[in-house]
């Protein structure tokens, strides 16, 4: 039986989360929580996760797990918030998670406690969610703590790869790397061709409808950055050229401080 699969879009960063469950059995996983943020009067909301709170209630699902791609940097996660309500939820986020940590303290004086996260998990662990499974593959590149989480026909990809329309993710974080990204992306290229694809953020060029969900085949056609036949050279400079010329995400401290430590 398929995992049923409930999309939540916040457009002040154009993020998407999911609740992802087993039919039969009712145990569901959230996937990139969102906590709403307003940076100019440094306040918080919890709309976003309070309309999935709202859903999973309606379904009587239990929230077995809280699924981190990677430790966001343009917006704050919902996941302490989550868990206050599914006390018995645990939350889990890729084991490279100690390298963005030890990235981050020594560029900053500060000395938070870190969050305690349950599981830190390597490439190749399951993830148990009633009947079925999620797989864990390590996908760093964006960031050192990035990972794919695969189920059936599924993968929940995070920032590591976009509509084929907007390309891939920026790699001039601390730990990130173009070449490494470039590797770990071809790495899901090479899953079957109707493999699904849900994303951590859609920009919608050109004004087009937001979407969440794209394809391998589709990517491999037609990503502007990495369809078939773009080399690793070739990518490796157009990202690293690219990367040059972003400004920093608007809530870049806030958000990486939020994610990673209690201060």
């Amino acid at each position: 039986m398929a995992v049923s699969v409930h999309p939540f879009f916040d457009p002040d960063t154009c993020s998407y989360s999911y609740l992802v469950a087993d039919p039969r059995t009712r145990q569901a996983a959230v996937i990139d929580p969102v906590l709403n943020y307003d940076p100019a009067r440094s306040i918080s909301g919890t709309q976003t996760a309070d309309d999935l709170v709202a859903l999973a209630q309606v379904h009587r699902y239990e929230i077995a797990w809280i699924l981190e791609t990677h430790v966001h940097a343009d917006h704050l996660s919902a996941a302490g918030y989550l868990r206050t309500r599914f006390p018995e939820a645990r939350a889990g986020i890729g084991q490279g998670v100690d390298e963005v940590r030890r990235d981050y303290l020594r560029s900053h004086s500060c000395r938070p406690t870190a969050i305690e996260f349950d599981a830190l998990f390597a490439d190749g662990d399951e993830i148990q969610l009633g009947d079925q499974a999620f797989q864990v593959l390590a996908t760093p590149g964006h960031t050192p703590a990035c990972v794919t989480y695969r189920i059936n026909d599924m993968a929940f990809v995070g920032d590591t790869l976009f509509m084929p329309d907007f390309g891939t993710g920026r790699c001039d974080f601390p730990g990130g790397s173009a070449r490494q990204l470039y590797r770990s992306i071809k790495r899901l290229l090479a899953l079957p061709g109707d493999t699904r694809l849900f994303v951590g953020h859609d920009y919608a060029p050109g004004g087009r409808v937001y979407r969440c969900v794209t394809s391998v085949a589709d990517e491999r056609l037609t990503n502007k950055h990495v369809r078939d036949g773009v080399s690793e050279e070739q990518f490796v400079a157009m990202r690293n050229g690219r990367d040059a010329q972003l400004k920093a995400p608007r809530l870049l401290d806030t958000a990486v401080q939020a994610n990673l430590f209690v201060t």
